[in-house]
């Protein structure tokens, strides 16, 4: 009896010999280099079903041995290797700059149920899973030490700094890493076709996440930047979009400066009192015109009340004021934005309605509250952008939409949405170091409504949140320019705008497409200087800081060596302006300067400086 066992036992040992010896020999690997060589992914397969993957960027390991692919039914089998490269340069309908390169090499490993494709460009790598759909998905990060992290937080201050063993919970992205003084990582996702939106899962006390979601086909990114502004004038997530159709034609979409009837509702000015109504649209309207500026934006009521079923997005409330308006809009060359909530667009004939108001001649819409799984809301999202685009309507979407994913490259009239806390929304204000985050964290993901550009410090009168706005006004007007967005909305009246001209000139200035953009400098959470040069040729340069006063010098070259001499008009805070105490203090200087110069400027507690330059 005791001689069977033993002949069992190796009876046993002989069959899993040979799978082991064919699981050892199945091991492969290939390695991904950036066109500039500097950033190296390493993609093997380190036993029977597992594979593993590795990011070093400038001889530095960010992220180790990492686990990725699907749950399949099969083992994994490594079949083959293709390789390709991409040198290509996109023009987009608009966006941050006019020409964007679009170089890349590309590995698509072919496996016995799926494929992965692996692309590595110069400021980050992406991959994805095509060929099966899987609940289960095997994907990680897993980082090289307990580095500092940011997140996106919904309409919060962000999560962060907080060391990556620190995380407790999920976290959303965009997910921020700095892993040193010259190294940032941004971790997000492109090109969500369809499945969960991406989340990330913390293992408690390390250095590794997870993805939790489902179903998902997209690609998992990560962009590599030197500095954190790196991040966010980089263009991965939009070019691991599909381009429109050949025959699509965008050229309708104006990008640019909005005014915005939301906020001006119970301001008083000279005897009158605006509201969400004709005359006052109209004011807005002329404000806009005179600045040349795009359009205005009408929120929410003007249908009925918002969220009552009763309310018809056809037929209710201010229906043929709003005709009047589109109409007036028109005759001064300013389109008009709708707004239109889940409530209006589910209990009524949605393609009906949106078709209508490009029938109207509206220019946009805001879509607003909507609801259901994040899953659900990002198939609503994609077809109310597609009808929208059929319609010749811009989008913007509201109130805890679906994060960003490069749309705008597919769908160039899905010009922004609110994801961020908004300026002054949901009875609450940010705080300056909520602005010098989110610009660096929520921004790499597509562009962003924040709705900043407030001239009345107090907001007294207003009907909705009448809080005094925690920043200086020369802040106010910096954080338009900054803000990434295709509809730039601007939330105050006439009067205040009027009231202070060189700071109105700024803003009106912000002529889009933009041609270049360029982050000069910034840390998250405490300061960023950006520069956007507009589509008349004018460069722009705009800073802003936490609730700390900071001096800056700025380097000028970005406007070009040997473009000739500028006139800058340069405004700042006062010095006795703090966005506590004395919000509306500022200055005003003129000077020639080239872009061999620098400029030196001094920001008040919670401020900023806006400089205009020109021929």
């Amino acid at each position: 009896m005791r001689f069977k066992n033993k002949l069992i036992v190796i009876i046993f040992i002989c069959i899993q010999l040979p799978a082991i010896l064919l699981a050892q020999s199945q091991k492969h690997s290939v390695t991904v280099t950036s066109p500039d060589k500097k950033i190296v992914v390493q993609i093997e397969q380190t036993s029977l079903n597992t594979i593993e993957y590795s990011f070093r960027a400038d001889n530095h390991l960010l992220i180790k041995q990492s686990k990725l692919g699907l749950e399949s039914p099969n083992n994994i089998h490594w079949n083959k290797v293709i390789n390709s490269s991409v040198k290509s340069v996109w023009k987009p309908v608009w966006g941050k700059r006019k020409n964007v390169p679009d170089h890349y090499n590309q590995v698509i490993i072919d496996f016995t149920s799926y494929q992965i494709k692996v692309r590595v460009y110069n400021d980050g790598m992406a991959f994805r899973y095509e060929g099966l759909t899987s609940e289960k998905e095997f994907t990680e990060f897993n980082f090289a030490d307990n580095y500092s992290a940011w997140y996106y937080n919904g309409e919060r201050h962000n999560i962060g700094p907080e060391k990556l063993s620190e995380a407790d919970n999920v976290r959303e992205p965009v997910m921020v890493v700095k892993a040193a003084e010259n190294s940032y990582m941004a971790v997000h996702e492109a090109n969500l076709e369809s499945g969960e939106p991406l989340l990330l899962q913390p293992k408690k006390e390390t250095t590794l996440f997870s993805v939790p979601s489902k179903n998902a086909k997209a690609w998992r990114v990560i962009i590599y930047g030197r500095t954190p502004g790196d991040l966010i004038d980089s263009h991965l997530i939009e070019l691991l979009n599909p381009e429109p159709a050949k025959a699509a034609d965008f050229s309708w979409v104006k990008p640019g400066v909005a005014v915005w009837d939301w906020r001006i509702d119970g301001a008083v000015a000279d005897g009158f009192k605006y509201e969400m109504s004709l005359e006052s649209w109209k004011r807005m309207v002329d404000l806009a015109s005179t600045n040349k500026m795009k359009s205005l934006v009408l929120d929410a009521n003007w249908y009925g009340e918002e969220f009552s079923k009763e309310s018809d997005p056809l037929k209710g409330g201010k229906v043929e004021q709003v005709h009047q308006i589109i109409a007036y809009g028109k005759q001064k060359n300013v389109g008009i934005w709708l707004y239109l909530n889940d409530v209006g667009g589910k209990n009524y004939p949605l393609e009906k309605t949106l078709k209508q108001y490009g029938d109207w001649g509206a220019a946009g819409v805001k879509y607003g509250f909507m609801q259901g799984s994040p899953e659900e809301k990002n198939i609503h999202t994609q077809h109310i952008t597609k009808i929208c685009a059929e319609n010749h309507l811009m989008v913007d979407f509201h109130d805890g939409p679906v994060h960003p994913y490069g749309q705008m490259r597919t769908w160039p009239n899905a010009v922004t949405r609110e994801f961020c806390q908004a300026q002054s929304d949901a009875r609450r204000v940010f705080q300056p170091k909520t602005f010098v985050t989110s610009v660096f964290v929520n921004m790499i993901a597509g562009p962003i409504d924040m709705n900043n550009g407030t001239f009345d410090m107090e907001q007294k009168g207003r009907v909705d949140n009448p809080m005094p706005v925690p920043s200086t006004i020369t802040a106010e007007a910096a954080r338009t320019l900054i803000t990434f967005s295709g509809a730039t909305i601007i939330p105050d009246i006439p009067e205040n705008y009027n009231k202070y001209p060189e700071l109105l000139k700024f803003i009106s200035a912000q002529q889009q497409p933009w041609q270049e953009s360029k982050t000069i400098s910034g840390e998250i959470a405490q300061y960023i200087v950006m520069a956007r040069q507009a589509a008349d040729g004018n460069w722009l340069i705009a800073a802003a800081t936490n609730e700390d006063a900071r001096s800056l010098r700025i380097p000028l070259s970005v406007l070009g060596i040997g473009k000739g001499n500028y006139k800058a008009m340069i405004i700042q805070d006062g010095k006795d302006a703090d966005f506590r105490t004395n919000k509306v203090s500022h200055e005003t200087i003129s000077k020639k300067v080239t872009s061999s110069d620098f400029i030196d400027i001094k920001l008040a507690p919670g401020g900023g400086a806006c400089i205009l330059f020109e021929k």
